[in-house]
């Protein structure tokens, strides 16, 4: 019976909805010290009030590597680059209305630890994590043994 509230339950139910968002323009050196001082795997990106993309602590990382045919940047030079130019631009989201069997699916296939929720004209509204479907899964369990 358990798995039948889960299956019921949507994605405004269990998203976390105190996001902190940062802008495009942010610069590496800003994203990595918000990446140090939240325990935050990613952060959306919003420009005017409209989700334009996603980064995570990879995309940063990603943008220290270099291979050995490459001249290697000085280091305040990387950190002076913008969050523009190491986010992923092509979102994957829910909507709040969706169930949260949706979230789920995204997450398996897509491997990610969390999405964006956007509203129409993709505004920011959450973000639904592995841990809020696990908290979701739990919940629908301890109903199931004592409703």
């Amino acid at each position: 019976m358990a798995m039948h509230r889960f299956l019921e339950w949507h994605v405004s139910q269990y998203m976390t909805t105190n996001v902190k968002s940062i802008t495009s323009s942010m610069t590496l050196h800003d994203l990595g010290t918000l990446f140090d001082h939240h325990d935050y795997n990613c952060f959306p990106v919003v420009d005017g009030g409209v989700c334009v993309g996603i980064v995570t602590k990879f995309d940063f990382l990603k943008a220290f590597v270099f291979t050995t045919h490459q001249l290697v940047p000085h280091y305040q030079d990387l950190m002076m680059r913008t969050v523009d130019s190491i986010m992923t631009k092509d979102v994957a989201y829910v909507e709040p209305d969706e169930p949260l069997t949706r979230a789920l699916e995204l997450m398996i296939t897509m491997r990610a630890r969390s999405f964006p929720v956007l509203e129409p004209g993709r505004k920011l509204v959450g973000m639904i994590s592995r841990t809020d479907l696990t908290r979701a899964l739990f919940a629908a369990d301890e109903i199931g043994k004592h409703g």
